[in-house]
């Protein structure tokens, strides 16, 4: 399979084309790094060229036990404090402390995007976002996605202070129930009856900033965010913490340390475009599911990978079916084709569209799947009526064009599990059955 770094590396390649190399940078922690280093080292940095990826890495803080902030020992040696990551937030005084900054500003980059990972559609919004920072000048521009009330994502509110000064911030969710209780709406963190989703963008921790005036501020500034504690009580008298909690810093509160002359701004995004996370685990995400939540579950990543390349094939007018309900292992996903399109075949809906010259002719029925893979730099699609399972691979340099391609077999199927399954199928909770496989591959 592909890893998210890999995937996240192909996608940038494909944006730098034959242009000036993109620059990639990592931030790791004392739990992370080795493996990402020895993870690139062993795949040749996935094609990006030696000094093109930057690693940094975050020092832990000290764990607090308890409401009084006494330290916390390390369950496994009494003698040692236990310690976490210090947050997010670090990565703006650690691209700042170490030179990364100015060696970007030096050799031409205008703009910063910030992503989490276990987020694959993340990039596909970042010619859009430039594009938007770009027309409205944008110093800050936080991408964000229809927010649920009660969602675990915070919400992008303006915020105003008795004295008339405004701020457009992240609020975590944890606080906007609250903080409208308090304000504007007595009722809390409720939708909206027009659009049954929540009036506040959901804040996805996906940002793009300037990187003249970002560089500017974090000179004066040194990097730093404001801290917060956020313990996780184990009852309602909040007594007593779930487990150890530490100071925290977050990367979306930058905008919090700008002058009121800058201009922040979002914009808002699909899901399927922009956010589809894997981060709960299988229980949670089916009951997350039977609340009809977001589950942000292995179930739903994978599902929204084959959405969201359905939703640019659509938009380039193939002919697809409609996207349905299903359910897999107890967590409800969206169902569409499942279409796997390695991201040389275009990084933008533009570049997409030049490699479907004649959309009309091509159409996938409920059910199929097409995997696109390898280097599809040279790769038009131009007819094709797929009804069951097609895989495409191609070396590259090859140039392929596909015409007048009739595929009907059996294709794949998502079946149960029945015991024994590795971990990777485990967390998944169901495991895919290739029935019939047409297959064309392209080594020369």
């Amino acid at each position: 399979g592909t890893t998210y770094l890999e995937l996240y590396i192909r996608h940038i390649l494909a944006l730098q084309g034959s242009g000036a190399p993109l620059p990639l940078a990592i931030m790791t922690s004392g739990d992370t790094d080795a493996q990402t280093r020895a993870l690139l080292d062993a795949n040749a940095n996935f094609g990006m060229r030696a000094g093109q990826v930057t690693i940094v890495r975050q020092e832990k803080v000290a764990c607090l036990a308890d409401n009084d902030a006494r330290l916390a020992a390390d369950p496994k040696d009494p003698y040692k404090l236990l310690t976490k990551p210090h947050g997010h937030g670090d990565v703006h005084y650690l691209l700042h402390s170490s030179g990364t900054l100015d060696a970007w500003l030096e050799s031409g980059v205008q703009w910063v995007y910030f992503m989490q990972d276990t987020n694959a559609p993340s990039l596909k919004v970042l010619p859009a976002a430039i594009g938007i920072s770009r027309r409205n000048q944008l110093d800050v521009n936080s991408v964000c996605v229809p927010r649920m009330p009660g969602e675990s994502i915070g919400g992008l509110m303006k915020l105003t202070h008795a004295d008339g000064r405004t701020q457009t911030a992240n609020v975590e969710y944890n606080q906007i129930d609250a903080l409208l209780k308090a304000t504007v709406e007595p009722r809390g963190d409720v939708a909206d009856p027009a659009t049954g989703r929540s009036p506040y963008p959901g804040s996805i921790n996906q940002l793009l900033f300037a990187l003249g005036p970002y560089a500017a501020q974090l000179h004066k500034s040194g990097g730093t965010m404001p801290e917060f504690v956020n313990p996780k009580y184990a009852d309602a008298s909040k007594t007593k913490f779930k487990s150890p909690t530490r100071l925290e810093c977050m990367m979306q509160d930058y905008p919090k340390s700008l002058p009121p002359s800058a201009r922040v701004g979002f914009s808002v995004i699909s899901n399927t475009t922009a956010f589809s996370p894997v981060k709960t685990n299988l229980a949670d995400a089916r009951a997350k599911s039977a609340k009809g939540e977001p589950t942000y579950s292995a179930a739903s990543g994978e599902a929204d990978v084959y959405a969201s390349a359905c939703e640019v094939l659509a938009a380039s007018g193939v002919r697809l079916p409609p996207p349905v309900h299903a359910i897999r292992d107890g967590v409800g996903v969206v169902d569409t084709p499942r279409v796997v399109i390695d991201p040389s075949f275009g990084p933008t809906l533009a570049a997409v569209r030049d490699k479907l010259p004649t959309p009309h002719a091509v159409s996938l029925a409920q059910g199929s799947t097409l995997v696109l893979e390898g280097d599809l730099t040279r790769v038009r699609l131009e007819a094709l009526s797929l009804d069951g399972a097609l895989v495409v691979r191609v070396v590259p340099g090859a140039d392929v064009t596909i015409r007048n391609l009739r595929v009907s077999n059996k294709g794949w199927e998502f079946g149960e599990l029945t015991g024994g399954e590795p971990e990777e199928l485990a967390i998944r909770g169901y495991k895919l059955r290739k029935l019939q496989t047409r297959e064309l591959i392209f080594d020369q």
